[in-house]
């Protein structure tokens, strides 16, 4: 479905970001991946995924709380693709705190790296797009971009603005073939929440299916996480000639956590 198309998908090494960089590879399309992590760990998987799939997957290791490093990243991306089709903005870190607690360094770092990086992203990969007049843009928000929760001020914060950010590159390439939509997971079994799931566990002397039920998925009412392929699925779709329709939109997937 997208063979002959090339993505960077941002903070791709695990979780979301890889289930989406591995969706693309096997729909054909060459993938940049980015994140930190152990080197051997991160080579390991981007030549198997490489192997596995036969298309071209290359790494930058691009800190996005640096616009000039995501500037770069977009840049090595053009010149060993030949282009960049698909930008997918999915890097994020999180930190809960009361917010006349909050550290400001963390408060800088998650809107640097959650929502000020999207931006950045973007303004370098759009010339591109444009003189192609081919392109896909894609935010991965959250729920907390379109709700609110306690204690997570500067993560609901930046994924607020990464919608409002979808919105208004939407409306200004409307009238080219360049779309740019958010997705607004739950949540999603990754290995960092996996890890949440047994400290959890341990510190409130609950079992795991009681974390998982009672604390994590509260809120989603089909008491399931979100799998990784899942949102690699959707975001294949909205990168195919039948979403070209679709844009300027934020679309929920947290089994029915944003419909109360």
């Amino acid at each position: 479905m997208l063979k002959g198309k090339a993505a960077i998908i941002t903070g791709s090494t695990s979780g979301i970001g890889l289930g989406i960089a591995e969706a693309f590879a096997e729909a054909g399309c060459d993938v940049m991946l980015n994140g930190f992590g152990d080197a051997a760990e991160i080579e390991t998987t981007r030549s198997e995924l490489e192997a596995k799939t036969g298309v071209k997957v290359l790494y930058n290791g691009a800190d996005m709380s640096k616009p000039e490093s995501v500037a770069g990243m977009v840049k090595e991306a053009e010149s060993a693709f030949g282009k960049v089709d698909i930008l997918v903005n999915n890097a994020g870190i999180q930190f809960v705190s009361p917010i006349d607690e909050f550290p400001e360094g963390k408060y800088d770092a998650i809107i640097a790296i959650n929502m000020s990086s999207n931006w950045h992203a973007i303004k370098a990969a759009l010339p591109g797009m444009k003189k192609r007049n081919w392109g896909r843009i894609i935010n991965v928000a959250s729920a907390h971009g379109l709700v609110a929760s306690p204690f997570k001020s500067a993560y609901v914060m930046s994924k607020h603005g990464a919608v409002g950010l979808t919105k208004t590159v939407a409306m200004e390439v409307a009238e080219t073939n360049i779309t740019c939509n958010a997705i607004c997971p739950g949540y999603v079994r990754t290995p960092l929440v996996e890890g949440q799931i047994d400290d959890q566990a341990k510190a409130h002397g609950m079992s795991r299916d009681e974390v998982i039920r009672d604390v994590l998925l509260a809120s989603q009412p089909n008491k399931r996480f979100v799998e990784t392929d899942e949102l690699g699925a959707l975001a294949v779709f909205l990168c195919s000639d039948g979403a070209k329709s679709i844009t300027g939109v934020s679309i929920p997937v947290d089994g029915g956590w944003t419909a109360h």
